[in-house]
This record gives structure tokens, sequence and C-alpha cells, in this order.
């Protein structure tokens, strides 16, 4: 392995676990801000739990006080009215007046036993909507509302207070996942204290697992928000988390969201949230994740001007979040799309703007999705081909100057010429105009390619429930080969699809090592037999991680790498060595015949140049001192 392989690998390594370290430093950072929020909290604890305390007692008064406004809403029988269009159906329930289950109709989207998905049924979710009366507390969680002016796709959740009412409005929008709802007051100026200026929402839910991988779903569930400045913020999506105290920023709107599918809480103004939390479920459940959030929005007790919501329930597909967003309104900047995660910054707009497009182009024309990344792979293979080239044939010249870097070898064989050994090499390179640096940069430039794909495949919902050859679905594992129990490190399966993308990574790693070898000198090889092995060992430890990761995420791997080995083979048996060993000795006779004319400009290789020659003459001056020293 030449040196510039090694700088790359060493780059590229820089690159792996700065992001990990950059990671454990994030997860410090926030710990250490939970823990100080934590100590907030405390302090305050003592006067909250009063207060709660106050409150509970008040309700429970409330509840056997038959005289209360409210005595005749606490008591009734559950029952369901159910809303649908299109795409969705959704049960609400009179206890609460709230959403009892959403059921997609999309016959694209299966559950994991075969029927339509379910986002949440009985006991799942609970939105309670919370105000602060003069007599009396509201928490419509506890009372019984009354269904009335139902149609196929809409109705009024009704409320009796005190000979007025507080009415929840659903409508459907037609063709589209959005449900919306207002609340309002009907004459009821007089029950609320005339500060009351807004209402809470105390907004919980347990997460279905909706997909085979519980691992792999998990790490793209959590809950997301974006704040009136216009950023996406979400808690970690590992463990468990949780915000508290109000935020610096008030909120358009709040998403509980697993991998493929959310349910997205949209004001028509800002929300202020005071605790938004996420607490992992165990796996085996059927559940995912526990969401909590806390907030509060504008609330008119004149009823002139309803407290506007609308509600997303569909999935994470980023044309159909773009879609439903158009319906709210463009003005609004809402960016639903970002729900789809598609990497950092830069990497999120490689994959916007190119894999997007690629994707649902070759998906559109209806051909099998292990094909269709196939296709992508030899479409991404062609465009860094000239990359690949250049990187090649930077190791090629390397390898047919062996024989002049031997010749510098034997001049300088003791340890201590291993500057002037060194100095002389470059000069060398820099004479025949070869870079030891210039098979590094094209292959960094290929990283962000590998890591945009990285993010963008397991997040592409069309590979949702798409077969191809042995697995069911390519945005799962798959898991032909399963014991049924889990194994550390393993799990309770092997993915064949990973297993053959590290056997392919294992035979790209000792062809290239193979060809590289001979632009090596044996002490080179000596020293790089660390190196060598830690090729052969990542692809092992890369299966231990990518044995529960998207099948198709797996299959795009294998492919890239046996086109990449058979790239390879095709640019070695395309390049003559002795061709281009005469290109270099014609480009070397050209530099010295030009050597002494003057340069309208000086690039940064010949200023390296030019400073490498001084420090070789001051070396070669204090040799010859040492030299006449000694024979003195």
């Amino acid at each position: 392995m030449n040196k510039n392989t090694i700088t790359a690998f060493v780059l590229m390594a820089v690159v792996l676990f700065g992001f990990m370290a950059y990671q454990n430093h994030t997860m410090s950072i926030q710990q250490e801000e939970i823990r100080i929020q934590d100590s907030i909290a405390a302090v305050n604890a003592d006067k909250a739990l009063k207060q709660q305390q106050a409150k509970v007692q008040k309700i429970e008064e409330e509840k056997n006080d038959t005289l209360s406004p409210l005595f005749t809403a606490r008591q009734g029988q559950p029952g369901t009215v159910v809303i649908e269009n299109e795409l969705i159906r959704v049960t609400l329930t009179n206890k609460g007046g709230q959403m009892q289950r959403v059921e997609l109709k999309d016959s694209t989207y299966k559950s994991r036993e075969g029927g339509n998905v379910v986002l949440f049924d009985k006991g799942d979710q609970n939105m309670n909507i919370m105000m602060d009366g003069k007599d009396a507390n509201i928490a419509t969680s506890d009372f019984y509302f009354t269904p009335t002016d139902i149609t196929a796709d809409g109705l009024t959740m009704s409320l009796p207070v005190a000979g007025g009412s507080i009415d929840i409005i659903y409508s459907l929008k037609p063709q589209s996942y959005l449900l919306d709802m207002d609340i309002r007051a009907n004459n009821l100026e007089g029950f609320f204290p005339s500060k009351t200026k807004s209402l809470d929402i105390e907004w919980k839910e347990d997460m279905k697992q909706q997909e085979k991988g519980y691992d792999f779903e998990t790490r793209y569930s959590t809950v997301t928000y974006r704040d009136i400045a216009g950023d996406t913020h979400e808690l970690s999506s590992t463990g468990s988390d949780e915000y508290k105290d109000d935020f610096e920023q008030k909120t358009k709107w709040i998403a509980y969201k697993t991998q493929f599918f959310a349910q997205v809480l949209i004001a028509d103004q800002p929300l202020t949230v005071s605790t938004m939390a996420s607490e992992q479920l165990e796996k085996g459940s059927g559940y995912l994740k526990k969401y909590a959030t806390l907030f509060s929005a504008d609330f008119d007790p004149r009823g002139i001007r309803p407290t506007s919501f609308h509600l997303y329930l569909g999935p994470n597909k980023f044309s159909t979040l773009a879609d439903n967003e158009d319906l709210i309104g463009k003005e609004a900047d809402l960016d639903l799309q970002s729900l789809v995660y598609m990497g950092w910054p830069v990497i999120k707009w490689i994959n916007r703007l190119v894999f997007l497009y690629a994707f649902d182009f070759l998906t559109d024309l209806g051909i099998n999705m292990g094909i269709v990344l196939i296709l992508l792979t030899i479409i991404v293979k062609i465009l860094v081909y000239p990359l690949m080239k250049k990187s090649y044939l930077s190791s090629a010249n390397m390898r047919v100057l062996r024989p002049k870097v031997d010749e510098i070898n034997a001049r300088y064989p003791k340890k201590e010429d291993a500057m002037l050994k060194q100095q002389e090499m470059m000069k060398l390179y820099s004479e025949y105009g070869v870079s030891p640096m210039g098979g590094c940069l094209p292959m960094l430039i290929q990283m962000p390619i590998w890591i945009a794909l990285f993010n963008f495949i397991p997040n592409y919902i069309e590979m949702r429930g798409e077969s191809f050859l042995w697995a069911d679905d390519l945005s799962t594992y798959d898991d032909v080969i399963n014991w049924g129990f889990n194994i550390w490190g393993i799990g309770d399966h092997i993915s064949i699809f990973c297993v053959l993308w590290c056997v392919a990574t294992i035979i790209s790693s000792v062809i290239t090592q193979k060809q590289q070898s001979y632009a090596m000198t044996p002490e080179q090889q000596q020293q790089m037999g660390m190196m060598k092995w830690m090729m052969y060992l990542m692809p092992i430890i890369f299966f231990f991680s990518f044995n529960s990761y998207s099948a198709g995420l797996n299959w795009y791997y294998f492919i890239s790498s046996i086109i990449g080995v058979l790239m390879m083979w095709y640019l070695r048996k395309t390049t003559d060595d002795a061709e281009l060993l005469a290109k270099l000795e014609r480009r070397h006779a050209e530099r010295k015949a030009n050597a002494n004319e003057k340069k309208k400009t000086s690039s940064l290789m010949e200023r390296l140049q030019a400073m490498q020659e001084k420090q070789l003459e001051i070396l070669k001056q204090q040799q010859e001192a040492q030299n006449q020293k000694n024979g003195n």
C-alpha cells in the first residue's frame, strides 16, 4: 500500500473516529444539561407538587359535586364515530373527544401482520386539553363529549359546560393525510377568568413497532419539533431523553415519528413547550418508545377565534409530506420533509437534490427495487469512475517509479539518512510530476456519496415491503438464517446480504493490497503489516453493526464492492506500465528543459519543492561537516 493510499485511509479513519468522538462529546454535553435541568427542577419540586395536589383535590371534589357545571359531563358511556377520506380512517371516541385509532387505507403500506398500518389504537394515545375556569377546571380526557354535525369526513365533539360548550371540530382534507382540529368556546365568557389567554395540552403516546427490526427502527424514532426561527430539532433517538422548562424559541410543530410514519401536530399560532420527553420501551413489547409533550397554545375564551391545529397522520414520504404541506399553505415554511432524515446539512442536500430524484425516476419505471439499487450503483460508479481512475493512476505512477525509489534506498541505507532519503524521494516525485497525495483527494471526495446513501436508503419508504431474492423486505434485515433467540453482538439472525458485502469487501482489500504492494519497498510492506490486517478485520467489525441494518443498504454495498473490484481489474488490464513510464520520462524531460524558464506563477508544489531542495542542501552540508569531523 503506497503512501497516498495510507494517507487516505488515515484521513477516513480520522473522519470516522472524529465523528464518533464528536457524538460522544455531544451526548456528554446533553447529559450534563439534563442533569442541570433536573437539579433546577428539583428546587421547585415541592411547590409544583403542592400546586398539582391542589388541582387534583379540586378535580376530585368536582367529580362528587352534583352542583358542578361539569358533573353531567362526567357521566356517560364510551362510544366511537368513524370519519374517513380516500387515504385514512380515523376513529374518534366521545371520552375526551379525541382520536382513538388511526388507520392508513393506502394498500401501499402494510403492517407486519399483512393488514393496513394502524398508527395507534385504544389506549396507545391520549391528548388531554386543560383549561382553568373560575369555579372548575377542565381536563377533557375526564369528560364525555357529544358528537354532532357528523359527516363522512368530519364531526364536532361538544362538551356542555355551564350553559355553553367547548367544541372540538374535526375535518379531514380530501386526498390527504391531514386532519384539521379546531378548539372553540361557545357562550362561556363568564366561565373563564378575564386573564385567560391560553390552554394547555398534554399529548402522550406509546409508539407502536411497525417494522420487523426493533433496534433499527428505534434508531430513527424520536420526537421532532420545528421552532419559529425555522430550525428543526429532535430528542435523542438513542435511549431516553427529556427537555424541561420553557424552550428559548416557540414551536411551529411537534412530531411523533418512527422510521417510516409520523404524527405531526401543526399549530396556526406558535406553541410554548414546557416539557418534551421520550422513553425507550422494552424490546418485544410491541412498542418502541413512550412520547410525552406538555405545551400551551393561544385560546380565545370569547369564542371569536378558534385554536386551530392541523394533524398530519401518515407516511414519512418526501413527496407526500411536501404535498400535504402545500395544502396547509406554502407561506408557513414548515419543512415537513425534514422528518425524512437524510443526514447532516451537506449530506442532506446531496440526497435531496441528487439521490431522491434518481431513486424516484428509477422507481417510477416499475422495476424491482433490488434492480433499482443495481442500476443506481452502476450510475454512481460511472460518475466516480474519473476519480477512481485518477487515484489508480497516481498509484500506478508510484509503482512504475519503484526502480528509481529502490536506487535512492540503496544510496541511503543508514537510518540516520532517513531525512535525506525522504527528501530525495520527494524531489524525484516532483521532477516526474507525481504527487504522493494524488490518490488521496479522489478517495475522500467519494466519502460524502458513501455517507449520503448510508442515510438515504434506510429512510426511503419506497423500499419498505419490497422483496428481492430471499429478502421479503429490503427496508429491514433479511433473516432467512434465524435461530429464534438473542446472541450478544449478533442478535437472533444472520443477514446473508451483510455477509456477502463483508466477504466482497475482504476480497476487494486483498486485490487492492496485492496491486499496491508492487509500488512499495520491502520496508514499507513490513511497516504496513498491521494496516493490512486492519483492512481485513474492518469488514468483520462492520458485520456486527450492519447485521441488523437494511437489506437494501447491504445489497447496495455488496454490488458497489463487486463493481469496484471489476473496475480495478479493468484499470489494471488497460494500463501499460511501460507506456506510463515513457509518459513520465517525457514529462521529466520537458520539466528539465523548462527548469530555467521564468514562470508566471509559483504553484504550491513548486514552493514545496524549493523548500525541500533548500532543506536538502542544508542536510548535505551538515553531513559533510560531520564526515570531515569524523575523518579528523
